[in-house]
């Protein structure tokens, strides 16, 4: 080990026995940076590794108790995954390394590639410094030539392309302007794609495929057929339609066996980039008009006579301005060609071919040039393996750094906590029965609880978290629940309140359970923060004002964070620091299909309510034609007249003054006040209005003094009004699946029917069909697998953070690549946490490419 390394390492090891007082070096751990990055930097170790140890030291003097045991894990974690360097220049030598394990396979022989014809060194030009040093030869000249350094856009990080100098060639680290044809200017359109080095292009993965090897002649073509057909286009011009609003395009393209239409809508380019007699290749699908086959809006490329040729699966590159795909390919294939087998592979070979996996160096071959689609298959599969693989590792480390803290235990007598729970005014779901006992586990475990408390809407969550806090209270510690929205702290505040204040032997006094918020005057402010610092108040619910400097509790050993995707990683750590090691629930309303369970949120533990209390009739939801729309008003007005409340959703606050569309808030609650149902009092509701407005409004819809809330998606989560039975929501198409069911959940909280009415912007077919799901099931989880084939998994994903949004092969709907990845992660992980073992070492140095500096969420 590195003396500087191994020194820091002594310093981190002390401070943790002597209780992370930041007394292991004389005025502070942040006294050693400049030495740090003094010796770090004469180690060429990589700079960005540079700056994590730097800050995270930096930050150790100022962080509260329990920050400080995070930091030092993480200090730990990043030290042990520093590559040693292969040489260091008037330094003495380390004890050279053994080559690690997985180097013991063959790597097949470089193919016969003369450097100098395909590639050509020159200076390195506007490259920021790179984490592994490369300085290519110079040419000779008499005065060095002055080179000015730009700032590049942030760079996007793919697994395994930073790995340690001893079993990285250093030839991938050098600038793309070594490759011949490319300059300073093209290097400089390179970087638009995020393009640096020849590391880069190697992980530049094709966005499509153009099958060559499966093309048919024009006579052979069917309707249905998705392919590539090459041709010589016979003719191709532009026409207007709809007055002009929209021009079509349409070419002809034949080989020797016939021709086959074409046509593409709003392209007018197209008919100045080709011409008749040009040969192309255009793919798509086969369609049929008027009994002649055709295609729509299919891609077009100049035909390159390497893909005729060959006869291969060609790859289709992304592109930036003043790049084309035949420059794409050429460089490509140029770089693949060199220097894929000259990639160390990082993963262990025992979990290669354990999970029957492809080299690295083949993968990258075959994912950029394949020779058959069962080739590019299996390259696809090894590379999303990798990238599922990585993301499970830096998961896994995420919840051993959590688990190795240690929190107070909290257990109350048994026939106690059996009245509270008798005190109910309805009895528990076997669903929230079990999660009741999942929290009571961990509350006496001695390590913080990190668990995620995930069900539909309507389960049930919040009496399982108000249990919990009533635990927390028993032993007199305090807990705080937080809330993204007022609207939500408030009803919160008003459901534990009845629960625990009211009714004889109540377990809480009323001002043992407080509301902060932003809106709460200053005074009551004052006084709320003086309680909880002297402990009076053992529950306290509010929103951001929680994370505010002046909030101080006495001891807070719990925090609950409803709807925990509205939060930020670091709002979500301020709230804990606010305690010694808190215990923590996260809450969402939002089912999470299994495989993002397996991986986005697989540090934590779960707890899944997937039952409804009894009682609850199933909401019946219809799409309805936009046509149609009067049926909708007429049900309104019938519920409203049997004494009932509605919600009208719409997807906008206000109408942009260049659109004619009606899907606003503020102007179709005037226009509905005014025409559609001027017999009854309308609300609007949305995110601009003031927090006083938007409570007073709720305060009259929950009253019954408003008949119908019209509102924009302030109203997704949360929202509780048992007598509402109707939910229509205008532009329905412009919605995900889960978020539609959210709205449907402001209903049906009653024992009366409730209905969900979807109206889309347009009757097409795709859209009714999409929507259609929703008149099938009422169960948010079968709602949730769909929206994410649908719309992927951004809807799920709110801030979590580093590794999710690297994901450019793997898909998290493939649930059993995802399974595979996760079980060989846990057995290395189980072996060897630290990745200190030599086969593991370049796995280490891919774990910190990937997840980079982020820290990911621990919560």
């Amino acid at each position: 080990m590195p003396s500087i390394v191994e020194s820091l390492s002594k310093f981190l090891n002390l401070e943790k026995e002597r209780g992370f007082k930041n007394t292991a070096i004389i005025g502070g751990l942040h006294k050693v940076v400049p030495y740090w990055e003094n010796e770090a930097r004469n180690m060429t170790i990589p700079d960005d590794i540079i700056q994590s140890v730097t800050e995270l030291l930096e930050e150790y003097s100022t962080a509260e108790s329990g920050r400080r045991q995070d930091i030092i894990q993480e200090l730990n974690i990043v030290l042990m995954g520093i590559p040693i360097p292969a040489q260091q220049e008037n330094r003495p030598q380390p004890v050279k390394r053994p080559v690690p394990a997985v180097q013991s396979a063959p790597i097949p022989p470089i193919p016969a590639v003369t450097r100098p014809e395909t590639l050509q060194r020159t200076p390195e030009k506007a490259r920021p410094p790179a984490p592994t040093p490369y300085n290519p030869p110079k040419p000779p000249q008499s005065t060095p030539v002055p080179v000015k350094k730009e700032t590049p856009a942030p760079r996007r990080v793919t697994p395994g392309s930073r790995l340690p100098d001893s079993v990285t060639p250093v030839t991938l680290n050098a600038p793309l302007t070594v490759i011949n044809g490319i300059g300073d200017e093209t290097s400089k359109k390179l970087r638009n794609l995020n393009l640096y080095t020849l590391k880069d292009l190697l992980y530049n993965f094709p966005r499509d495929y153009h099958d060559f090897s499966q093309a048919k002649t024009i006579n052979r073509i069917m309707y249905g057929d998705q392919l590539t057909v090459i041709g010589t286009i016979q003719s191709i011009h532009a026409r207007a339609a709809r007055s002009g609003k929209i021009s079509i395009i349409e070419a002809v393209i034949g080989d020797t066996t016939g021709n086959l239409r074409i046509t593409w809508f709003n392209r007018r380019f197209l008919v100045n980039q080709y011409h008749p007699g040009d040969q192309v290749s255009v793919s798509g699908v086969i369609k049929q008009y008027l009994g002649r086959l055709m295609m729509d809006n299919p891609e077009i490329e100049p035909l390159e006579a390497d893909n005729l040729s060959t006869n291969r699966i060609s790859p289709v590159y992304p592109l930036t301005a003043g790049i084309t795909q035949k420059f794409m390919r050429r460089i490509m294939k140029q770089t693949v060609d060199f220097n894929a087998r000259r990639v160390a592979d990082y993963l262990p070979e025992p979990v290669r071919l354990d999970a029957d996996l492809t080299p690295l160096w083949n993968a990258l071959l075959q994912v950029h040039f394949p020779d058959t689609q069962d080739d590019l298959d299996d390259a696809r599969r090894r590379i999303a393996f990798d990238e599922i693989f990585l993301l499970q590792m830096g998961v896994l480390r995420q919840k051993a750094l959590w688990q190795s803290n240690s929190a107070r235990k909290f257990s109350v007598p048994a026939d106690w906590f059996a009245e509270q729970i008798s005190r109910l005014p309805y009895e528990l779901t076997s669903a929230q029965q079990r999660a009741v006992q999942d929290i009571q586990t961990d509350l006496v475990s001695g390590r913080p609880m990190n668990r995620l408390l995930q069900g539909d809407v309507g389960s049930g969550k919040t009496v399982v978290a108000a249990l919990a806090a009533l635990l927390i209270a028993h032993v007199g510690a305090q807990s705080a629940f937080m809330a993204p929205t007022s609207i939500l702290a408030d009803q919160h505040y008003r459901g534990l309140s009845q629960l625990m204040t009211e009714g004889d032997h109540a377990p809480l006094q009323p001002n043992q359970i407080r509301l902060l918020i932003g809106d709460t005057p200053e005074a009551e402010k004052t006084e709320i923060r003086q309680a909880l610092a002297d402990g009076t108040i053992k529950i306290i619910v509010g929103t951001h004002a929680l994370l505010e400097g002046p909030v101080v509790f006495q001891q807070l050993q719990f925090a609950i964070i409803d709807e925990q995707h509205r939060f930020g990683v670091a709002q979500r750590a301020t709230l804990r620091q606010k305690g010694d090691n808190p215990h923590l629930l996260v809450m969402t309303a939002t089912p999470i299909p299994r495989s993002l369970a397996l991986t986005v949120y697989g540090d934590l533990d779960l707890s899944i309510m997937d039952e409804m209390p009894k009682g609850r009739l199933p909401i019946e939801t219809h799409v309805v034609h936009p046509l149609e729309r009067e049926r909708a008003y007429r049900l309104i007005r019938k519920q409203v007249d049997s004494g009932f409340q509605a919600f009208v959703i719409y997807p906008l606050v206000e109408q942009g003054e260049d659109s004619d569309e009606n899907n606003a808030a503020v102007q179709e609650y005037e226009r509905l006040q005014a025409e559609i149902f001027p017999n009854y009092k309308l609300g609007l509701m949305h995110g601009r209005l003031k927090p006083e407005e938007k409570d007073a409004g709720m305060q009259e819809f929950r009253a019954g003094t408003t008949n119908i809330m019209v509102s924009t998606s302030v109203v997704e989560v949360g929202v509780d009004v048992p007598n509402a039975t109707v939910m229509l929501i205008e532009s329905a198409n412009r919605f995900g699946l889960s978020q539609l069911h959210q709205f449907r959940g402001r209903v049906g909280r009653g024992d009366e029917q409730s209905f969900c009415l979807l109206i889309p912007d347009s009757d097409t077919g795709l859209e009714n069909e999409r929507l259609a799901v929703m008149e099938e099931t009422n169960d948010g989880f079968v709602l949730a697998e769909k929206d994410l084939e649908q719309r992927g998994p951004g809807d799920f994903l709110g801030t979590r953070q580093s590794g999710y949004a690297g994901l450019r092969m793997a898909k998290l709907t493939d649930v059993q690549l995802i399974e595979n990845a996760r079980r060989h992660a846990l057995q290395v992980f189980e072996t060897d946490p630290n990745l200190e073992n030599p086969e593991n070492k370049m796995l280490a140095s891919a774990l910190i490419d990937f997840w980079g500096n982020g820290q990911g969420d621990v919560s």
